[in-house]
């Protein structure tokens, strides 16, 4: 006590600090902003990281929307067969298929892969 009262001679506004009350709030907030589980640095990185499944969840909303309507399209006949004839190159008989491919979309495609 000795040293706290020679403190507080040099420094008055430090005199708050021997309130018992003033401690035990400063332990308290000190606990719960850096040592706690649920701490302030903890919440942030949940925030985080629940913005970011948020937006996830978003995205494959929209997707299995527009997985939906192109399941609807193929429904069709018709659709059907351009899809397949499209993607999988598939042809009538005593048909030719000629692909011409730029040069432009090649690279691009090489550069989505890598990503």
């Amino acid at each position: 006590m000795n040293a706290f009262k020679k403190i507080t001679g040099k420094y008055p506004f430090l005199k708050f600090l021997g309130n018992r009350y003033v401690l035990v709030i400063l332990f308290v907030s000190v606990w719960m902003i850096f040592l706690d589980n649920y701490s302030y640095f903890e919440k942030r990185i949940l925030d985080k990281k629940i913005e970011e499944l948020e937006d996830n969840k978003q995205y494959y909303l929209n997707e299995k929307r527009k997985d939906s309507a192109s399941i609807k399209q193929l429904n069709n006949p018709d659709q059907t067969e351009k899809y397949a004839r499209e993607k999988y190159y598939m042809k009538r008989e005593n048909e030719d298929i000629y692909i011409i491919e730029f040069e432009e979309d090649t690279l691009k495609e090489e550069t989505t892969r890598s990503l």
